[in-house]
């Protein structure tokens, strides 16, 4: 289940993207959607309901495209949009994939670039590039499905989505869970086009400074990391990609079946022996 208020200002954008949002729970876990209900809040007396339309119709589609309905929904009048979903999903008990588990030794891989908090802030300043705008946009919109798949070809160790915790905050409770530390290399992890930019400009979130303080005694940053790209790593994610934990060797199979399903694929990290939860970035 996740709802949130509108992070572009195109109503069937919004709805479309806070079901994909919705749906990465999941895709996380191994499974399969099943049904979907709405949540909405809208403020019915302020905005024409042709607005809440078109975010019902863009949520609607992207849970079609996921090849499931929407079997109702829950609705109030609310001063503030806000749209998402309670999503249903089926999978074998012997083969949930959780965020706990992962190994000394395993790899991280990333299937989607960071930077859609600081862009999508950008967004609403009307300061985003157009180029940055449509990447943020299209990541968001893309269903972590094709990523699942590709999951469920190779022995997965622990997995999470990457939302409102940002890489590194969801990072953190993974190998906390799986008792061991991590190391993640700066440099390899994937940003969005323009993102850097825009967090040393200050376009930044709430939530993503939230994530930064919280983090402030838990990671080991390098001195000579810039300060813009130790946002990003903190950077609060709306449909964000899987982050996934398995063995090196099936970690490079991992990497063949995403790029078979056009899917991206980095190796952002390891998980290494330590205190747990504790990460050290390169």
């Amino acid at each position: 289940t996740d709802f949130f208020t509108p992070v572009v200002d195109d109503a069937y954008t919004f709805g479309a993207i806070a079901a994909a949002n919705a749906l990465s729970d999941i895709y996380a876990m191994g499974a399969k959607p099943l049904m979907a209900v709405n949540l909405v809040a809208f403020p019915i007396k302020e905005l024409p309901a042709s607005v809440l339309a078109e975010i019902l119709r863009g949520g609607l589609e992207k849970v079609r495209e996921a090849g499931i309905d929407i079997l109702g929904g829950h609705s109030i009048d609310d001063h503030e949009p806000k749209y998402g979903l309670a999503v249903t999903g089926t999978v074998h008990p012997d083969r949930i994939v959780r965020n706990r588990g992962g190994r000394p030794g395993d790899r991280l891989v990333l299937t989607k670039p960071l930077g859609t908090g600081v862009i999508a802030t950008a967004i609403k300043h009307q300061v985003a590039p157009e180029a940055s705008a449509q990447a943020a946009i299209n990541g968001m919109l893309r269903l972590n499905r094709d990523a699942a798949d590709a999951m469920a070809t190779v022995d997965v160790h622990a997995a999470t989505d990457i939302t409102g915790f940002g890489l590194l905050g969801h990072l953190h409770y993974l190998a906390r869970a799986s008792a061991v530390a991590a190391r993640v290399q700066a440099a390899a992890v994937p940003l969005l086009e323009g993102a850097e930019r825009l967090a040393d400009a200050g376009e930044v979130p709430g939530g993503t400074r939230s994530n930064e303080r919280f983090l402030a005694s838990r990671v080991r940053w390098p001195a000579a990391l810039p300060a813009a790209r130790q946002t990003l790593l903190c950077d609060a994610q709306t449909s964000g990609g899987l982050l996934i934990a398995t063995s090196g060797k099936d970690a490079d199979q991992l990497l063949e079946a995403l790029r078979r399903r056009g899917v991206p694929g980095f190796v952002v990290g390891e998980l290494v022996e330590g205190q747990p939860g504790a990460i050290v970035v390169v």
